[in-house]
């Protein structure tokens, strides 16, 4: 397995540990690596609606990622895998398991609201709603204070849009619907606070210019379109890694 880029001092026994940040979407797999990025943007091996449906294939795809990693061999490896925010414990088990027959020393999971927020939140701090419009799933989520606070999950996404021209209300009405849903359930006022701010949308859909000029309308709030946007998660996944590679003690466990 090819190096990710390394730290020193792995935990409890001194050793080089390197990191690389993985998101398996429904379309794409991309990996980031310390010092070199984003370095794979491929299509996932059978994933649906944001599940592993084939894990043989998928362990294939990561394999020939790891491969194609930059940087010398190294000694041992932490996994920063991105999940959405509301995937079920058996979901979020089998997506790990496939990352784990490549054979890296830890695996830390971080749901895909809090890697965008991490990577593209507007400055100030405050409360902070994501909208990921994926390929096969759109996901709204409140993030306060760097924490999941509430989130809502739909199994629709772009790929489910008919051709350009139509109103994308699939999408755009759905997360429109979400965020109203939240509102209604939110005693405190933060996602009243959050559309002042603006929304933050990310994933491949925040590309469609209709998609998200609809849900602009639908919400009267303003749209802040993360920096290449279908990346963003695993950017933010990969500042995380970083983070974490430059405290190894405080690494998970084997």
């Amino acid at each position: 397995m090819g190096s990710f880029g390394s730290a020193r001092g792995g935990r409890d026994t001194g050793r080089p540990v390197r990191g690389i940040a993985l998101d398996i979407g429904s379309s794409r797999t991309r990996a980031w690596a310390p010092g070199a990025g984003v370095f794979a943007d491929v299509p996932s091996g059978p994933v649906r609606r944001g599940r592993v449906t084939d894990a043989a294939s998928q362990l294939r795809l990561l394999r020939r990622l790891a491969a194609s990693a930059p940087g010398d061999d190294g000694y041992e490896t932490v996994v920063m895998l991105t999940h959405p925010v509301l995937a079920a414990p058996e979901e979020r088990a089998a997506a790990r398991r496939v990352v784990d027959e490549l054979g890296p020393a830890r695996v830390i999971a971080v749901d895909s609201a809090r890697a965008a927020a991490a990577y593209a939140a507007p400055p100030g701090g405050g409360p902070l709603l994501v909208v990921d419009l994926g390929a096969q799933l759109t996901e709204v989520t409140l993030v306060v204070d760097g924490l999941v606070e509430d989130a809502r999950l739909a199994e629709v996404g772009v790929d489910d849009l008919p051709e350009s021209g139509s109103v994308p209300d699939a999408v755009a009405g759905t997360a429109a619907d979400m965020v109203s849903d939240l509102w209604r359930h939110d005693p405190t006022g933060a996602v009243r606070g959050a559309l002042r701010r603006g929304v933050l949308v990310t994933g491949g859909g925040a590309l469609r210019l209709d998609v998200t000029g609809r849900l602009a309308h639908l919400l009267r709030a303003r749209i802040r379109l993360a920096n290449d946007p279908s990346t963003s998660v695993v950017r933010g996944a990969g500042l995380m890694l970083t983070s974490a590679l430059r405290h190894p003690a405080r690494l998970p466990a084997r």
